[in-house]
């Protein structure tokens, strides 16, 4: 995996980069060496005309440069094939063959100008020779720059951009044509933010099925720590219910990456109260505006016996949950259901302290459940382990994956860790020296002062309330006629201390996959949680 050094120069492409760039200018070529060869053995009884054995001899110079080409490219191929991610021992050849690779730019090139000169200086030959050798200048041109631009590149994939928002605004829940919310009125319920056309807020009343009189207040105010919510009233399960948004803008990642612990101070008699900087200070932010603006006294007022709860997704289901504990004591009986929260929110006490009151559901192998400071340095280390160990080359890994993407199967059919039990840690940098990375050299072993095996810096922490895991039964590609179908249970949080790598680790994520799994699972009363949570007081579920 180190980059390859070309002219005193290390490039951010590794040897075994070149295997599917290599094969698809291998393609190309081929195929027009055969065109050309064709061209050459249909017409080469017409050449006898006027700059004809001119002709014929380029084309006979060009079969044979072809050739030459397509030999060194089904070498570098070949070569990129061998030895493993972490093992380029075997490729050690590569620098050579990219070198006569690149020389042989020079004479193809030289060639096709000589050829268009000849051309344009009027060869008297059969038409269909003439544009043949034209075509032949013109496919040359062409494969140049995108084949240069193949192997000046190093290999990447791009990730999804993962959007969380409440269940209220889920991601493909577009709205109809022509919906009535987008229109001009005069608003039931105070607004604040950047809506004028009532086009949000026409999502969600197309969502959620509420009225306009149900809502009191809908805020669209979106800064750094400062996430837009709304606070309503569900007449059917007698509640105010404060949802908060999750990640959105730019302003709700930079919240999301301020992923240090801060004490909380709360009237509470939980000791230790740590808590995710970015999301506690969202939350503190929706606190003040339901206190201090009255909106929540205001909601009470007009339904003095309902119970409050607070819902969120993702950054959103974060500050529910730290909203919850801070508005406990003035509202014991609040319930919070926090969709897909992020694991490092809470610290242990207050993760122990919000079971009480708190219910998080996380689907399948969603990341994000999973994911925190903590978690992410396990991922790199757990990372770094496989590369090192990894028996499969590169281009074999990616073949299994797309494999594993597209038509689904048992991911421990697809080894990739050597099977001894000698698992020592890659110390080194992934780019570093190819000596560096050779199996048994003195700095692939152990040492106690390694870096991945040096403690955190920072505090772990959990996710909130109990969990209630929806799983996938069975197993489902991207593009396989299986229906999913759901079951429900309790989890302990130990059972999200790892990040999962799949398929569906980004996808499980989305509010819209989510609610049609939770509405799975209900539609299914078989597979609802019918027994207790384990351990705590029982949670009651609106």
């Amino acid at each position: 995996m180190p980059g390859m050094v070309l002219f005193g120069r290390r490039w951010a492409i590794a040897s075994d980069d070149l295997v599917f760039p290599g094969f698809l200018e291998l393609f190309l070529r081929v195929l027009w060496w055969i065109g050309i060869l064709t061209l050459y053995l249909t017409y080469r009884g017409k050449l006898n005309c006027a700059g004809g054995a001119l002709l014929s001899s380029y084309l006979i110079v060009l079969l044979v440069l072809l050739a030459v080409i397509i030999c060194t490219m089904l070498a570098i191929v070949c070569v990129s094939m061998k030895g493993t991610i972490c093992n380029p021992g075997p490729r050690k050849s590569m620098s050579k063959l990219l070198y006569i690779r690149l020389m042989l730019f020079l004479p193809e090139m030289v060639w096709a100008c000589l050829g268009a000169s000849w051309i344009a200086d009027g060869v008297q030959c059969d038409r269909a020779v003439v544009n043949g050798v034209i075509a032949t200048v013109v496919v040359r041109t062409q494969i140049w720059c995108p084949v240069t631009l193949q192997q000046a590149s190093p290999f990447s994939i791009s990730s999804r951009t993962v959007s969380g928002i409440t269940g209220s605004q889920r991601r493909g829940s577009a709205i109809p044509r022509g919906p009535p919310s987008c229109r001009s009125r005069t608003t039931e319920y105070d607004l604040v933010g950047g809506d004028q056309l009532n086009c949000h807020f026409g999502s969600i009343l197309q969502t959620t099925g509420l009225q306009y009189g149900d809502f009191v207040h809908v805020s669209f105010h979106d800064k750094v720590y400062e996430l837009p919510f709304l606070v309503a009233l569900d007449h059917r399960k007698e509640a105010v219910v404060v949802a908060v948004r999750g990640t959105m803008s730019l302003q709700d990642i930079l919240t999301d990456l301020s992923a240090e612990s801060e004490t909380l101070d709360l009237e509470c008699e939980v000791k230790d109260c740590l808590a995710h900087k970015g999301i506690s200070q969202a939350a503190r932010y929706v606190y003040r505006r339901l206190i201090n603006d009255g909106i929540l006294s205001q909601a009470f007022s007009l339904a003095p016996e309902y119970r409050l709860v607070i819902v969120g997704h993702s950054l959103g289901a974060g500050a529910a949950a730290l909203l919850s504990i801070m508005l406990r004591k003035s509202h014991p009986e609040v319930r919070c259901y926090a969709f897909s929260p992020p694991r490092g929110l809470l610290s242990k006490s207050l993760y122990e302290y919000s079971k009480n009151f708190t219910v998080s559901i996380v689907l399948g192998k969603d990341v994000i459940p999973r994911l925190s400071v903590t978690t992410f340095e396990d991922l790199k280390k757990r990372i770094l382990r496989v590369i090192a160990h990894c028996n499969k080359p590169k281009y074999k890994i990616l073949l299994y994956g797309c494999w594993y993407e597209l038509f689904g199967g048992d991911p421990d059919n697809f080894p990739t860790e050597l099977d001894g039990g000698d698992h020592r840690d890659l110390t080194q940098p992934l780019l570093g020296e190819q000596s560096l990375l050779t199996h048994g050299s003195p700095a692939y072993s152990f040492s106690s002062d390694s870096p991945l095996e040096s403690p955190s810096k920072y505090p772990p922490l959990y996710p909130p309330g109990r969990i209630i895991h929806l799983e996938e039964e069975g197993t489902s590609g991207r593009f396989s006629c299986y229906t999913a179908q759901y079951t429900a249970k309790w989890s302990h949080e130990s059972e999200f201390n790892k990040i999962l790598i799949g398929p569906k680790m980004l996808t499980d994520h989305m509010p819209d996959i989510l609610m049609r799994a939770l509405d799975s699972v209900v539609a299914n009363r078989a597979a609802c949680v019918s027994c207790p949570a384990p351990g705590g007081a029982p949670v009651d579920m609106v």
